[in-house]
Formats: structure tokens, sequence, C-alpha cells
């Protein structure tokens, strides 16, 4: 069992998906800045396409994503994708080859399976995507069909990923969820004749009412069902900053202290049955490539969360999406009515971002191996000057330092986010900026 130190947990910490990150986005970088980082791109890259529609939105959620309840509204959006689909590729050497392609949102299969083939091919037309290029896909078991997996199927789609959450019916209709195990089985067993050999399943602790028994119970039918692999993720409760989880209960949220042991007897649940720790909140079967990613030493962490893609480049498609280059991380206009007017007068929606500088590529890179390989290489003066900072860490056994390189020890992986934190220098002490640190 992790050591629970609740003090050193206090202070929200970023999910650090990015370096910087979101929080410092600003309208000061210009679409020029992201034009030309698109004419530089070159190797590998990867993209990723928003669909932000869902047939119901749940409460917990802070996606930007909205119901698609109409049909005119799903077709304008996906009109314009297309077109931003071939504003952006026209910026884009030709020798520049897509090997990874994901789809997100919201829920992908809230649109009708004919627009995700409509889709794909616009890609391969516009893009350059290499012979093994790896697509996968974001999905809602609720509104999951024959014909979607056929669609599945027929494109090629190889990693799928289900918003499941929680088994349990009373948490369910805590959180606005409810989805009947009789349709998440069927979606497993149709997603797995399409020939989806890599599924996720998304589960959170921390949920109104929840205990360890209804986790244990959640994470036991996942690992039955055969997930290769499950994202632990600690529920976020800050309805200051999404309205629509006023509707949760948060006086029936667990403590801090509960968190952190549902948290604690997850990760030893899953590692004592056959999954293998990613990270802080992933976990993987030996055979899937995230563990394999995580064992040689080669994981990655990009907006999308941990990751097995190496690409320097991810490219984002679609409203609110976020695409990033090594100096550069931009983000499209989150308005899905401003978003189709900038397309529609044949600019880019992107219209928020940082400049990334060589101190934040350096900074960037040591938050990411610290959380991704739970070590990393720091320069003596850095070090120094974190020193004070990591001392209530290091005087706890929960991080070592020898000849330069920071490591955080088993009992340590619970405050990595905490850990990393120390070498950010944007990140200010405020709960209404980021989510609990467990």
């Amino acid at each position: 069992m992790w050591p629970y130190y609740p003090e050193l947990l206090a202070i929200p910490v970023p999910r650090y998906t990015s370096f910087p990150t979101a929080a410092e986005f600003s309208e000061d970088v210009s679409q020029a800045d992201f034009l030309h980082a698109l004419e530089d791109v070159s190797g590998e890259i990867s993209l990723y396409i928003h669909i932000p529609f869902c047939e119901k939105i749940c409460w917990y959620c802070g996606c930007n994503t909205s119901a698609a309840n109409r049909t005119d509204r799903v077709t304008s959006y996906l009109d314009t994708l297309h077109q931003e689909i071939s504003l952006v590729a026209s910026r884009v050497s030709k020798s520049a080859k897509v090997t990874r392609i994901s789809l997100g949102g919201g829920s992908p299969n809230a649109i009708a399976p004919i627009e995700l083939v409509r889709l794909f091919v616009a890609l391969t037309v516009e893009f350059s995507l290499s012979d093994d290029v790896v697509l996968s896909m974001e999905l809602d078991p609720r509104t999951m069909t024959a014909q979607w997996a056929e669609v599945i199927a027929a494109v090629g789609i190889g990693r799928a990923s289900l918003g499941v959450q929680t088994f349990a019916p009373h948490l369910q209709e805590a959180i606005g969820r409810v989805q009947p195990m009789r349709h998440i089985a069927q979606t497993v067993d149709w997603l797995r004749e399409a020939g989806v050999t890599s599924l996720n399943f998304d589960l959170m602790y921390g949920l109104p009412g929840q205990t360890w028994d209804d986790l244990e119970s959640t994470l036991a039918q996942a690992a039955e069902m055969g997930a290769d692999r499950i994202a632990l993720f600690g529920y976020a409760h800050v309805p200051h900053l999404i309205s629509r989880q006023r509707k949760i209960d948060g006086t029936a949220l667990p403590d801090q202290a509960a968190r952190f042991t549902m948290a604690a007897k997850g990760h030893a649940y899953l590692c004592d049955n056959g999954y293998a720790p990613v990270g802080f909140d992933h976990f993987a079967r030996g055979h899937d490539p995230m563990a394999l990613a995580a064992k040689l030493g080669i994981l990655g962490r990009n907006f999308q969360g941990f990751t097995d893609d190496s690409s320097p480049v991810l490219i984002g498609l679609g409203a609110s999406a976020i695409s990033s280059f090594p100096g550069l991380h931009m983000q499209n206009e989150k308005n899905a009515g401003r978003y189709r007017m900038l397309l529609s007068q044949g600019k880019c929606s992107a219209s928020r971002g940082v400049v990334r500088t060589p101190e934040d590529r350096e900074r960037g890179d040591i938050v990411m191996r610290l959380l991704c390989d739970g070590k990393a290489e720091i320069g003596a003066g850095q070090l120094a000057a974190a020193m004070p900072q990591l001392a209530p860490f290091m005087e706890r056994g929960l991080v070592s330092c020898d000849d330069g390189t920071l490591a955080i020890a088993a009992d340590g992986l619970p405050y990595a986010r905490s850990i990393a934190a120390v070498f950010d220098p944007y990140r200010q002490d405020s709960v209404r900026r980021f989510s609990s640190a467990i």
C-alpha cells in the first residue's frame, strides 16, 4: 500500500499532457506561426481528429462536446472539418508521412458510419499515409451498432477505447452515464470481430458514493472482458469550470484519503491480475504496444495521454483540437460557430497557443521522462534550484537523486505529477486551474 502524505497532495497540479500546459496558451501566438510550423513538418507525423458530439452528455465530462441531436449542426461541422483537412494538408509537404490517425471527442460514433468512411477517404487523398498507418478511435458503447463494427473493420481501425467509467448501476446514475453491461459486452464482441487488437477501457475512481468494492468489481469485470489497456482516472470535480458537473452531488464525493486508497488498491489489483503499470494511471497487458513501449523506455505523453507514438508532430483537426510541434503548441478555435466561420473564409482556425522556448523543451523533457519512466537526467543548476521543493519528497523516500539522475521510488508513484510540477516555472498554486493531484 502506498504511503499517504496528504500535505504533499494538497496543491492541485496539471496532468502534463503537454509542456507548457494549455493553461499557458494565449492569443499572442499568430496563425502565421502555425502555418510556418506546418510548412516545416517532415518525417513522421500523427493526426488527431476531434468529433465534438455525443448522443447524450455525461455530467462528469470536461470534453468540448455537445449533443448530436441536430442533423444540420453535425452535417455543417463535418463539412467544415473536410475544408480544414484540405487546407491544412495543402501546407504540409507530401514527404511527411502520417503514421498515426486518432479520432476522439466527444464520441466519434455519434456521427453516421458513412461519415467515418468519408473522413478517411479525405485523409487518404489529402495527406501521405504510410502503408502501416495505425488507426485508433474512441467509442461510446451506448451508440455502438453492428453497422459501425462493419465500417471499423472496413476502414482498418485496430485500436479502440471505450468510455466505460464504471459498471456499477448506481454510480452510472450518479454521473449521468447509464449503460447496461450487455451494451459494453456486445461492443467488445463486435470490435474483436472487426479486428481490433488493442482495446482500452477508461475507468474512474472518486465518483459520488463510490466504494472500493464498487471499483474492485469494475476492475474485475474489465479484466474478464479482456481489456488490453485500462486507464484509471480520478474524477476531477470542478463545477466552477464545467457547469454540467453541478448535476453531480458534490457532498457524496469520496474525500482525498478515500480517493488515495482507491487509487492505491486499484494499482495493486491490476498489477496482480496481469497488467503492467504504464506511467501513473495507465495499465496494459504485456503483449500490448503500450506495455512494450514502457518496458523499452520509449513511452511518450501527448494531449491524448500516455502513448507509444514516437512522432514529434501531432496535427489536430476539428474545433478545440490541439497541434503539437517541437517549437509550438496551437489550439483550434473552441467555439463551433467561429470554427466554421474561419474555415469558410479559407483561414485555419488555430487561435491560441504557446511558443516553446529551448528552456521549455528542456523542462518538458524532464517532466515527460519523470512521468513516463519514473526518472530523468537533470542539469546541476536546475537540480540545485529544485532542491527546496524536492526536499519534502526526498525526506520521505519518495524520490532520490544519484549522479544527476532524479528517480521516483515505487512508493512515490502517486506523487509523480507533484514531483514533476517542481520543474514547471509556470505552475500557479490555484485550485481553480488544475485537478486534484490524486
